[in-house]
């Protein structure tokens, strides 16, 4: 059985906050496909298009016939724990922090071997269920579960580190003036989280989103408004170094392309709210965060933009609003890099239209904000790096894959 992790403890001031350290991250070009994987939630291995062996470890050439036709394509992720040992001594300092550490062999169902990290719970003998994470230094790393977890599955410490969980850690939704602040909230608190901080501005508005969060327990308001570089830096002075998941929701969408506006004043608020919002965040939010990733159990963890899946192919239904989203897009490429150091992840999540007043004559599907909620989570509990929310999202992501200029003209129709 999992052991449970003790509830969070107040943090002693006086007490220095442990430096972030990252585990090895040297891999050769054919490893990093798994990386690619890994950031989807994909379990896929290269497999032999001539004599269909699945490989483990990536390589050049198939193991068995020395083809070089080797193809990712997902695989059944079950297997054997045939082997197990702990490991107690390393002169590596991010496992040196992290002793004792569980380590296995496992035969795939698929044909190979691989050596995983394994839950508390897995025993030698033992049928187990693999995946595909990312570590702190955002590398591919296989781990190992029961494929029956028991409840605190999810509270196992080792594999945790595999992961973003919010149970017993803070988080603040950056505006909860939209539609799916109310929901995500509700995730969060429903999945554990210490505390969520919501914020908002122009309080002399009126909002039916913000005043149903006024009555949620382990909800507190604060004051926040990303295209005012002021409100973002004394939000930050207060909150800083107590948030460990930073949602970034922000939202300003208007239809229109290029050619047909006849001012620049809508472009203008949609890169103020999506471009320099982020970019006014991770100026004053990233520092702390990344300086927080190894403190302690409930450290900074990860950092979460709902992004429009156009920001990844242009809609001129919603020219600029997509050219805004894809600065966005980039800058969040930056965001990443720059907080890997500290092993806080980045998670982009492309949502497909929601089912709000600017999307009133896109056909279905759209997305109902408890659906963008639950995906949210559930990529955070993964560690993805890629989440495509709804079916919409997940079509435009498989065709660019396939054939971007064919979806481009499609869209552009």
């Amino acid at each position: 059985m999992t052991t449970p992790m003790p509830p969070p403890k107040r943090k002693d001031p006086t007490k220095r906050t442990r430096l972030p350290t990252r585990p090895p991250d040297g891999r050769s070009r054919e490893a990093l496909g798994l990386t690619a994987m890994a950031a989807q939630g994909r379990f896929a291995l290269q497999v032999c298009a001539t004599c269909g062996a699945v490989q483990y470890p990536p390589r050049q050439l198939c193991g068995a016939c020395l083809a070089d036709a080797l193809q990712w394509r997902d695989v059944a992720a079950t297997g054997t724990v045939v082997a197990e040992t702990v490991l107690r001594h390393s002169n590596d300092l991010f496992f040196r922090e992290r002793l004792p550490w569980r380590l296995g062999m496992v035969q795939l169902d698929c044909g190979p071997s691989a050596v995983a990290h394994l839950a508390e719970d897995c025993v030698q003998g033992q049928k187990v269920r693999l995946a595909l994470q990312l570590d702190r230094s955002g590398q591919a790393v296989m781990v190992a579960r029961p494929e029956r977890p028991d409840a605190y599955a999810g509270e196992d410490r080792q594999l945790r580190e595999a992961g973003c969980d919010p149970k017993g850690r803070r988080v603040l939704i950056v505006d909860g003036r939209t539609m799916l602040a109310p929901e995500l909230a509700q995730a969060f608190v429903r999945a554990g989280s210490r505390t969520v901080f919501v914020g908002h501005a122009e309080p002399w508005k009126h909002s039916a989103y913000v005043d149903a969060l006024r009555g949620m327990d382990g909800v507190e308001l604060v004051p926040l408004n990303v295209t005012d570089s002021d409100s973002v830096r004394e939000l930050a002075a207060l909150l800083g170094g107590k948030v460990e998941i930073l949602v970034n929701n922000s939202y300003h969408l208007r239809d229109g392309g290029a050619v047909d506006r006849s001012d620049v004043n809508t472009p203008r608020d949609e890169i103020e709210t999506h471009y320099l919002g982020l970019l006014r965040l991770a100026r004053e939010f990233g520092p702390a965060m990344r300086a927080r990733g190894a403190d302690g159990e409930y450290g900074a963890v990860a950092w979460v933009n709902l992004l429009s899946v156009y920001a990844l192919v242009n809609n001129p239904a919603f020219g600029t609003y997509s050219a805004s989203q894809a600065a966005a897009l980039s800058l969040s490429h930056c965001l990443r890099a720059e907080l890997r150091p500290g092993g806080v992840r980045v998670l982009n999540a492309f949502l497909g239209p929601l089912e709000d007043e600017w999307h009133q004559l896109v056909p279905p599907p759209k997305l109902e904000p408890p659906a963008v909620a639950r995906a949210v989570l559930r990529g955070l509990q993964d560690g993805l790096e890629e989440l495509p929310v709804g079916p919409v999202a997940e079509e435009i992501l498989r065709r660019l894959a396939e054939n971007p200029k064919e979806i481009e003209r499609e869209i552009g129709a």
